[in-house]
């Protein structure tokens, strides 16, 4: 099997609703498509640790707390900001409204980076997003306008997972099945 050498642009961009039970335990809604993905930059979050004895450094490591940073769609759907903005939908008049008390609600976020010898999928299991600014303009020419989200992923309470990617040797099963249900790992779906 070849393997990949260089990596290309984001594609295939899911969210996938989470339920956090009494008990801690997650659930995980069937991933829905964001279609337009643009783009996806994150920074890893936490700070390195070292404890300086014996005139070394005894111990180094690292605490994980997550991933923060911004993800950019030609659109933001309306479902996600019901979902996972807290905004809601007024049936009578099918307008969408935002209040200042709404929650957020967490999210697995499923994307894929294409690759040149197989697409790497990844998932970071627990996202919370802001709302995204409102922008536009009178250009001399008609270019398209974007809408980011910054979203926050952070460790799951219950087993610190924080992401998941699929890798060269990832089962046809496991890879084929990404965007069905959110993998958890053991080979099974949450």
């Amino acid at each position: 099997m070849a393997k990949n050498k260089v990596k290309f642009y984001l594609k295939n961009a899911y969210y996938a609703p989470a339920t956090i039970g009494d008990g801690g335990e997650i659930t995980y809604e069937t991933p829905v498509r964001i279609p337009g993905a643009v783009s996806i930059s994150t920074s890893p979050e936490g700070d390195q640790v070292t404890l300086r004895a014996d005139g070394i450094d005894y111990y180094v490591g690292n605490s994980n707390n997550g991933y923060s940073g911004d993800v950019e769609f030609a659109l933001i759907p309306d479902q996600f900001r019901q979902d996972c903005l807290g905004e809601t939908l007024e049936e009578e008049d099918k307008v969408l409204t935002e209040k200042a008390d709404a929650e957020i609600k967490p999210f697995a976020f499923l994307f894929e980076i294409a690759a040149d010898a197989k697409n790497v999928r990844h998932c970071l299991y627990m996202c919370y997003a802001t709302r995204p600014s409102i922008e536009a303009e009178n250009p001399d020419s008609k270019e398209a306008k974007t809408e980011t989200l910054t979203i926050k992923a952070v460790p799951r309470e219950t087993d610190m997972l924080v992401k998941a990617k699929t890798g060269d040797e990832t089962t046809e099963t496991v890879y084929n099945g990404w965007y069905t249900a959110v993998y958890v790992p053991g080979g099974e779906t949450a």
